[in-house]
């Protein structure tokens, strides 16, 4: 809702927005305003989800459940987004706030929210808890929560917190597997939230104006440092004596700190992830086998082992149409990551024309990234730097007589020992290698396509083309006699 007005002649103009039953005053203009040495630029804007005034941990989880759920039921796209991701069908999205119930048992309890969405006579009901900041899920709340579920006959129950999910479709807390039973366990951390708003608004757009400014107002909500809705921002508190027990090589895969590490190192490859796609508008998410998907502890321990071995972490991400995953890893007795891409060779008679080929997309890229090439039918390898290459680009084929069979192009960087993110932090430093990894060499490189097949003269475009014999006006007058031999 949106209100103008004006007086005669243009001396007063204004403008009122409606939202949700509150009223803003976006601007007033007057050409007759007296001056009363008012310093305006002092003034805070009236929003629509105030920053101002924040108190302790309750109220944080109250106005963020609030101004989320709200929005949820406003912005068509944005709810749709969110509740279809959890198995709601398509309808209108209702949201309610601190909903009380009694159990069968006698018990009270009292959620943070409520997810309703109806689609004609069927109904579709999930509770939601919220926690924002460092507090975490409590098992014994999550379990209490279940059992309402259980017994309204709900569809489920969503959490949502700053943990971040090490594998997509699970839950911090583990309740008993009978609870899990028939009752659907959801978890959101703040970072897929605010990555899934943003998606929305920055690419798949928001179709109603008012809408639109309502999402952008949970944005800048979420993003707010004192909102309680936190990024990943930090290693864990055994990261230090991890990372010198690696440089020592003294760990062990039984030492304390080894599980919760590692569980980090996944988190923070979902934060990227994140990240990634908030910025692309793609989903782009870890590259997982199948028995890591459904069962965590393969991965952490995996993790575990290859950490207290050889000193390092490595994941792998998929972006949507990009040549093909991306790798990254990281040396903690070094202290460098790497990121890396393999892309095959093209098909074409010459190795030359092969490495030809690469180089032409690699215009753009650094110097000092580092090109390895596999060669058809031997083991043999080679390994040189971009900026080597360019000058000579026989030299990397000089070693082997086969053709190119594959090409792996990696980014090195340094990367810092401190566990939070900020100058001089691991999560900062590898989030940077990684985003120009991709922004000056993934971004820029296209899988080789054949070239389509020559299409060979018929025989009719065989007689169209020979010369047409010579009419009887065309034939010399005289000819010479030929002479017989």
């Amino acid at each position: 809702m949106q209100i103008t007005w004006w007086r005669e002649g243009g001396q007063e103009e204004g403008c009122l927005r409606g939202v949700m039953g509150c009223y803003t005053l976006l601007h007033y203009t007057g050409v007759k305003r007296k001056d009363h040495g008012v310093n305006e630029e002092s003034w805070e804007a009236a929003r629509l989800i105030p920053v101002s005034g924040l108190g302790g941990q309750q109220e944080k989880e109250r106005r963020a459940a609030s101004a989320l759920l709200a929005v949820i039921g406003s912005v068509k796209e944005f709810g749709q987004a969110i509740v279809r991701a959890l198995g709601a069908p398509a309808g209108n999205v209702s949201a309610f706030c601190e909903v009380p119930f009694e159990l069968d048992d006698g018990r009270r309890v009292r959620v943070d929210g409520v997810l309703r969405v109806t689609r004609g006579k069927r109904v579709w009901t999930l509770l939601v808890e919220v926690k924002t900041g460092s507090a975490e899920l409590g098992q014994e709340q999550v379990v209490a929560y279940l059992d309402v579920v259980r017994d309204q006959g709900f569809d489920g129950l969503l959490t949502i917190s700053n943990e971040i999910v090490g594998v997509a479709g699970h839950h911090p807390v583990k309740p008993s597997p009978r609870r899990l039973a028939r009752v659907p366990l959801f978890h959101l951390s703040w970072t897929k939230i605010l990555s899934q708003a943003l998606m929305v608004r920055e690419h798949q757009g928001v179709s109603d104006p008012d809408q639109a400014w309502i999402l952008g107002e949970l944005i800048r909500y979420l993003q707010y440092e004192g909102s309680g809705a936190l990024s990943f921002d930090d290693m864990g508190r055994d990261w230090t004596a991890v990372r010198n027990a690696v440089r020592e090589d003294t760990l062990r895969r039984s030492d304390a700190g080894v599980g919760e590490t590692v569980a980090r190192w996944d988190q923070l490859v979902q934060f990227l992830c994140l990240g990634l796609s908030a910025r692309l508008g793609e989903v782009v998410s870890p590259v997982l086998s199948r028995k890591e998907r459904s069962d965590p502890a393969v991965r952490v321990d995996a993790l575990s082992w290859e950490l207290v071995r050889a000193g390092t972490f490595s994941s792998s991400i998929r972006i949507p149409n990009a040549v093909g995953p991306i790798s990254i890893k990281a040396n903690l007795r070094r202290m460098i990551a790497q990121a890396s891409v393999e892309l095959d060779a093209p098909e074409l008679g010459r190795s030359t024309a092969r490495l030809n080929w690469l180089l032409r997309q690699l215009k753009n890229a650094p110097e000092d990234l580092r090109i390895d090439v596999t060669f058809h039918h031997t083991r043999a390898t080679a390994s040189e730097l971009l900026g080597k290459v360019t000058e000579n680009p026989k030299g990397i084929l000089a070693e082997a007589d086969h053709a190119p069979r594959s090409f792996i192009l990696t980014l090195a960087g340094d990367v810092g020992g401190k566990r939070s993110a900020g100058h001089g932090g691991f999560i900062t430093d590898v989030s940077a290698l990684l985003d120009k990894f991709y922004r000056e060499v993934v971004h820029h490189l296209t899988e080789w396509t054949p070239p389509a097949p020559h299409l060979a003269p018929s025989l009719e475009d065989h007689a169209r083309e020979a010369p047409a014999p010579k009419t009887v006006q065309e034939l010399p007058a005289n000819p010479e006699p030929t002479q017989s031999p």
